[in-house]
């Protein structure tokens, strides 16, 4: 994330910000722009707060009585008389306008002429089940991951070493851009050498990684044990890794800690750049008493699996 300063008086606000903490002025983002804007003084002039600013806090500038650019792509939300729903929701569309501006910024389609846009089903699990996933261009996540106490049991049952609302977008996305950039495109068997072949049956190979674990050795192929259960779960953990990586470089970069270097290539980048920053991360973490902030480890096969998604997006490039 870059740094972004209030329009009034220049004060450093965040990327969730509502409003300046030194002048009080409502603050409005504006994606295509990548700067926070103040309202327009007309009530029918861009730009204007989103419908939904009050109902899930969204700091998005939209047309007048609109919906903005991420709410728009809310398909269904909770019930109005869902009341821990509710409280959940708007911590999953936090998480959502994150994963849309990086989608922005570097580059992957959300939209399209074939009338399936990325879109989102954001599901109560207080009364049905709720399976995370995505099918033509829906995007479902539970919206229980916003419970820290919830998100932190599932974690630790499932032995995860890392688990976040923001990474679920990621990752979900991640299966998104596989289906529009890769599957039934000329990149298909380029992806098929590197992560397996995505015909092999989905359902078939959950059950036996539920059954049987992780291939033994796995931990030098494979980013995660979940990325060895399916080659989609290996696409989409590589590609959520490299938003991991960019937005965590630009912030890194925005406040003068790992400067990024000129037209690195995706591989002298993960090499050069994130590894040393991500090791001095869980250091710092570790001198708090902290578990890792970053707990993975990117031997070759798995930097090239991440450059292969990188090559996948379309200028403008960093």
């Amino acid at each position: 994330m870059r740094r972004l300063t209030c329009p009034a008086c220049a004060n450093e606000v965040f990327f969730d910000s509502i409003r300046c903490e030194r002048c009080r002025t409502t603050l409005l983002y504006d994606l295509q722009g990548d700067a926070m804007l103040a309202p327009a003084q007309s009530g029918d002039a861009w730009p204007g707060r989103c419908a939904n600013a009050d109902l899930v806090r969204c700091n998005w500038a939209a047309e007048p009585d609109a919906l903005c650019e991420s709410c728009a792509r809310t398909r269904t939300r909770p019930d109005d008389d869902d009341e821990e729903g509710l409280r959940l929701w708007p911590l999953a569309e936090e998480a959502k306008r994150h994963l849309l501006r990086d989608l922005h910024r570097l580059g992957f389609p959300v939209d399209g002429d074939d009338g399936q846009p990325l879109r989102f089903d954001l599901l109560s699990s207080v009364r049905a089940d709720v399976t995370i996933g995505h099918a033509d261009g829906i995007v479902t996540i539970d919206l229980a991951e916003g419970d820290d106490s919830h998100r932190e049991r599932v974690r630790r049952q499932l032995a995860e070493p890392y688990r976040t609302m923001l990474g679920h977008f990621r990752h979900e996305s991640g299966h998104y851009v596989e289906w529009r950039l890769v599957e039934g495109t000329d990149r298909i068997d380029e992806a098929r050498a590197l992560f397996g072949d995505e015909r092999a049956d989905y359902q078939g190979e959950i059950d036996r990684h539920y059954r049987e674990g992780p291939p033994a050795g796995w931990q030098d192929r494979f980013l995660s044990a979940y990325a060895t259960m399916h080659p989609y779960e290996d696409f989409a953990e590589s590609f959520a890794h490299l938003l991991h990586i960019h937005d965590s470089l630009e912030t890194a970069d925005a406040f003068g800690l790992a400067p990024l270097p000129m037209h690195a290539s995706a591989k002298e980048l993960i090499v050069e750049t994130w590894l040393p920053f991500a090791t001095a991360m869980n250091v710092v973490n570790r001198s708090l008493g902290r578990r890792d902030l970053y707990p993975f480890v990117l031997p070759g096969p798995v930097i090239e699996k991440i450059a292969f998604v990188d090559s996948l997006r379309t200028p403008p490039r960093d």
